[in-house]
């Protein structure tokens, strides 16, 4: 059971040791293990705006420094703003165009030159409709700030102007080319250390025919980068000058409507203004579609469809779908030294029965040597991952970063007694709920109170330990045994081949809270 706000009552184990609700969890299918977002990678896939729905590349989102266009969120509310329309008189310049539709001559302007001195005709005035932006939460509009209306709903909105926009630009492109000349070392770098395949170069080694062909084919071009020197750019100075305070700072009394606050003032860093009337809307931050992969074998656990609209998913490898829930009903009184009852219900979320054992969790010596495998196994794909090219490092696979295992920082201060067998839960069937039809009964141990299509409640005696206190929280544990069907065909098996069907372990963590007082159940008793 997850909450949004309140602390979690049953937790998993990650492989990594750290204890997630299975909400938060993911499960790949290839190593069989669940994975929290530490022991995941993330990509991004896509940028888009979250308003207008619009599909950015990646690039194009790059020089739009992430940010939309067309949108605008409000600088004192961070609400996105609306085009509102409104109608408004606009003076009109009579036509000077000739019959011919072409340009009118010396003698036609003097003519309506004259016309015009003489009578003078008050100019005609047509309504038109003008758009503005306006907030719908806070009522901010642009004409607040005297950005003047715009013709077309979707038009250039003016843009502000900053003092230090140029040296900013500057100071952009000197550290890009800084950027550029180190990478361009490291990569000479890696090539001069990098030990020839044979002792002997061929004459096409030597000339460099080779590299040529090979650029050709990946597309670049055959001329090789000159390395440029980053230009020199004016170092800024510290100056002692400072503009003196007003002289009635002190004594003016100070309108906290008038003034900005902290987050207005970080929505516009450039500007940073003081007051609100100087206030510009600001261009809507571009939402990003990611991918998770799994670090140890490289497969995708989560992968979202590439249209901004759709909310659907090509691989969704969460783990509630995939590993046994379990939840908490309800619990009776903790006391020490008595048995308390405690009522558990588990759901099968698969297509396939699955047939459930609750173990002992393993001791520290077992889980130490779990977290030796689990570091010779990461090792071993890693250097499996790790290529040496003959191009650049920017080819060659980077090694994969994996979240160290540790042991599970949780003390258990409470302890239940072992189901004395397994049972099975039956799949997961949506027609069954509105299926007439009873189910046949099947024999079930003595612990099953209940069982309904692919939900099954069981109750277990709790106790808590000797050195448990009251102030503690009563955790217990116990490492949850389940047949997976792994549906996945490996290549090198046959196509006919059935899908295999494994025993998974899993370990749970419960906080049942906290353990009655002595005082209370005296009082109960009396």
């Amino acid at each position: 059971m997850a909450f949004f706000m309140l602390p979690n009552i049953v937790e998993y184990a990650c492989v990594c040791g750290l204890l997630q609700p299975l909400t938060k969890l993911y499960f790949c299918r290839h190593c069989m293990k669940l994975r929290c977002g530490f022991c995941v990678c993330h990509e991004v896939d896509s940028h888009f705006c979250s308003n207008c729905l619009e599909n950015i590349p990646s690039s194009e989102a790059k020089i739009r420094k992430n940010r939309c266009n067309t949108c605008f969120n409000c600088p004192s509310c961070q609400h996105t703003l609306s085009v509102r329309a409104s109608s408004a008189a606009v003076p009109v310049t009579p036509a000077t165009t000739t019959a011919g539709g072409g340009t009118p001559t010396g003698d036609e302007q003097k003519i309506e030159g004259i016309r015009d001195s003489s009578s003078a005709v008050p100019e005609k005035q047509v309504i038109r409709k003008m758009y503005y932006l306006a907030c719908l939460n806070c009522r901010w509009s642009s004409r607040d700030v005297g950005i003047p209306d715009q013709t077309v709903a979707t038009g250039q909105w003016p843009e502000p102007e900053y003092a230090n926009a140029t040296r900013f630009s500057m100071l952009l492109e000197h550290y890009q080319s800084v950027v550029l000349l180190e990478k361009q070392e490291k990569q000479e770098l890696w090539r001069r250390k990098t030990p020839k395949q044979s002792k002997f170069p061929s004459l096409t080694d030597r000339t460099g025919l080779t590299v040529s062909m090979i650029r050709r084919q990946m597309g670049w071009s055959d001329k090789t980068q000159i390395k440029q020197t980053p230009p020199k750019i004016n170092e800024s100075v510290a100056s002692e000058t400072v503009d003196q305070l007003p002289a009635d700072i002190f004594s003016k009394e100070i309108c906290l409507n008038n003034v900005t606050t902290l987050q207005q003032r970080l929505g516009q860093p450039a500007k940073q203004p003081f007051t609100v009337n100087k206030l510009f809307p600001q261009h809507k931050l571009l939402s990003i579609k990611r991918s998770l992969r799994c670090r140890q074998c490289d497969h995708n656990v989560i992968k979202s469809e590439y249209n901004p609209s759709s909310i659907k998913y090509r691989i969704a490898m969460f783990a509630a779908y995939h590993v046994p829930e379990v939840r908490f009903v309800k619990c009776e009184p903790l006391r020490k030294g008595q048995d308390a009852v405690l009522f558990l219900k588990i759901v099968n979320p698969t297509i396939n029965d699955m047939t459930i054992t609750i173990m002992e969790l393993p001791t520290e010596e077992d889980e130490r040597l779990m977290i030796e495998e689990l570091k010779l196994a990461a090792e071993s794909s890693a250097s499996a991952s790790l290529t040496i090219g003959a191009l650049s490092t920017s080819l060659t696979k980077q090694a994969t970063l994996l979240e160290d295992p540790r042991l599970v920082d949780q003390k258990l201060t409470g302890t239940f007694r072992l189901p004395d067998s397994s049972f099975v839960i039956n799949h997961r069937d949506d027609s069954a709920e509105f299926d007439e039809v009873v189910q046949s009964q099947q024999e079930d141990p003595k612990f099953i109170i209940w069982r309904k299509a692919n939900h099954v409640a069981m109750k277990l005696a709790v106790q808590p330990t000797a050195e448990c206190t009251s102030e503690e929280d009563i955790v217990i544990g116990f490492s949850l045994q389940y047949t997976y069907v792994n549906t996945v065909v490996e290549k090198s098996s046959t196509p006919t081949k059935s899908p295999q069907r494994q025993a998974l372990t899993t370990r749970i963590y419960l906080n049942l809270g906290k353990m009655e007082s002595e005082v209370a159940a005296t009082d109960v008793t009396t």
